[in-house]
């Protein structure tokens, strides 16, 4: 059998792998448990030398050429997550070793959670709670269109974006995108109008972030993309707060005209402080739309190990290429 280190944080070794799926993992390698050891890299030297494969999650040591120096038989790196920056490196990639990612594993909840959301907006849901609450009798906004015909934007056409289309297609309504690294003719086919940010902002009923967080996408949304958007307009934002300009969009939330459901922030948590704790037209979650079905994550890494001993390709495998567009 294959020899496998499991290293992480022995947290989230319970959390996302637990007793099934390091069971399961077992019976596919000569797995060893070295989530004590994690952060120790002297300590970690005997173990890594003799390892083909490690199985991974959030807390992993980066793939430096320190690592790699100790590990000069690894071949595969099954990571129980998402994103993959800050763990791999240059290094990384020149050894062509394989990686995959539980990225669609991770979407999956983010998806759903969004399309909820989504649903909601459009049917002034939120708006209508903060107005009854706040009357102590029955009220609705003025705006009666709800959700059939609605125009929704999504940004960022990656696993999560592309899969939050798909679901859209269920419902009558009409949909757009922007996305500099996805063709028209794919957009098209995906159901979505390719079209610019500010057309989006300006002509959609709910706007839903989705873009990678990249230096290039850092406060990419801005206060000029709020103050075009309708009245009674709803942004949504599971994706990462700084692709935000945060305190451009509280001017605009301010104003009481458009509603914002926002699961992540910059910083996160927001401050003691921030409006974002008070203003009635935000729904404010703790980064929670990707991280409920943990164990979902360590499932899809078995199978990825599976697909490897068997010799069968990845699912998901993670390239250099890859790591300009994905989050």
């Amino acid at each position: 059998m294959k020899k496998a280190l499991l290293l992480m944080p022995e947290n989230t070794r319970d959390l996302v792998y637990g007793e099934e799926h390091v069971r399961s993992l077992r019976m596919l390698v000569d797995l060893e448990d070295c989530c004590h050891l994690i952060g120790d890299l002297e300590a970690l030297k005997p173990h890594l030398a003799q390892a083909e494969i490690v199985c991974a999650s959030w807390g992993m040591m980066t793939l430096d050429e320190e690592f790699l120096a100790a590990a000069p038989r690894l071949k595969a790196v099954f990571y129980g997550a998402g994103t993959l920056r800050g763990l791999v490196t240059d290094a990384f990639w020149d050894r062509g070793i394989l990686i995959t990612s539980a990225w669609a594993a991770n979407a999956a909840p983010v998806v759903e959670t969004t399309v909820a959301l989504i649903v909601l907006g459009a049917r002034k849901i939120f708006q209508s709670n903060v107005m009854t609450r706040s009357r102590r009798t029955w009220a609705h906004p003025e705006s009666t269109q709800g959700l059939y015909g609605s125009r929704i934007g999504v940004i960022g056409v990656g696993m999560i974006g592309r899969r939050v289309l798909e679901m859209l297609k269920r419902y009558d309504v009409e949909t757009c995108c922007y996305d500099p690294f996805l063709s028209p003719g794919d957009a098209r086919g995906l159901g979505a109008a390719p079209v610019e940010l500010d057309e989006m902002f300006r002509t959609c009923d709910v706007v839903t972030l989705h873009a990678a967080n990249l230096p290039s996408t850092v406060h990419m949304i801005r206060g000029e993309h709020f103050r075009s958007m309708k009245d009674g307009a709803v942004f949504i934002n599971t994706a990462r707060g700084r692709i935000v300009e945060e305190g451009e969009m509280i001017e605009e939330l301010r104003k009481g005209r458009i509603f914002a459901c926002l699961d992540v922030t910059d910083p996160e948590p927001p401050e003691p402080d921030s409006p974002l704790y008070d203003l009635p037209n935000v729904f404010l979650t703790p980064h929670v739309a990707g991280g409920q079905d943990c164990s979902h994550l360590g499932a899809s890494v078995v199978e990825e190990v599976r697909r490897y001993c068997s010799g069968e390709p990845p699912a998901y495998p993670v390239t250099r290429d890859m790591m300009e567009w994905m989050a």
